[in-house]
């Protein structure tokens, strides 16, 4: 008598948190990937319900691991935060990530970026952004109806789901938050946030000194 061998079960099949493939080719990429993820987290610290991510691998079709994609940032609303190993998308109510961000390096192919392109198109991505920091080529692609359609001017362009402002610079692309602030390395970030506590430090010494004056002179300064 021959042994059946047991059919592969959705319940048994092991969906990767790793491709092998590493995040980044250069530190430059890498510097981009990091700036872009860290400052969505920043915009949505305050909101429960969007999730970003960077390098994370992406299941969209349950039953099959061999269909998956790891954008170098994506974008979920509707989703909570949280810690994951991968994003299995029926696991995730079937909310699709509606941005996608990638950053070329000088290693990737034109064929492997078509089949990015056309697997967001085909699982449902809403807005999707590819930067070359190396040739300071910025394009973007937006959902209709069932396709991903190319930005026509995408050198000063807001996206719709996020707000923030892309514009193409003689020097490079330029992400502007919905407050009019720029995307910065948190390095920068950390600069502004000394910067506004030194300011800070300095108006209240300001006003001690002139409370001092105002004491030396017999007035009340908790009385003006």
């Amino acid at each position: 008598m021959v042994a059946q061998t047991p059919t592969e079960t959705t319940a048994n099949i092991i969906y990767p948190d790793s491709d092998g493939l590493p995040m980044s080719d250069n530190t430059k990429q890498f510097r981009w990937i990091v700036t872009i993820k860290e400052n969505l987290e920043l915009i949505y610290a305050q909101n429960p319900d969007v999730f970003v991510a960077g390098d994370l691998l992406w299941y969209p079709v349950e039953g099959n691991n061999t269909i998956r994609q790891a954008p170098d940032v994506m974008v979920a609303f509707g989703r909570p935060k949280g810690d994951r190993g991968s994003y299995r998308q029926w696991h995730e109510d079937g909310v699709v990530p509606q941005v996608v961000f990638e950053i070329l390096s000088p290693g990737n192919r034109l064929g492997e970026m078509h089949r990015k392109l056309r697997f967001y198109e085909q699982y449902g991505v809403s807005e999707y952004y590819l930067y070359d920091p190396d040739r300071l080529d910025f394009t973007g692609w937006i959902g209709s109806e069932d396709r991903l359609e190319s930005i026509e001017q995408p050198t000063d362009w807001i996206s719709p789901l996020l707000g923030i402002r892309f514009k193409l610079e003689p020097d490079g692309l330029v992400i502007y938050r919905p407050d009019g602030q720029t995307f910065s390395s948190f390095i920068d970030l950390d600069l502004r946030r000394q910067e506004a506590e030194q300011r800070a430090d300095t108006a209240e010494q300001q006003l001690e000194r002139l409370a001092t004056k105002l004491r030396e002179l017999g007035i009340d300064p908790e009385n003006l």
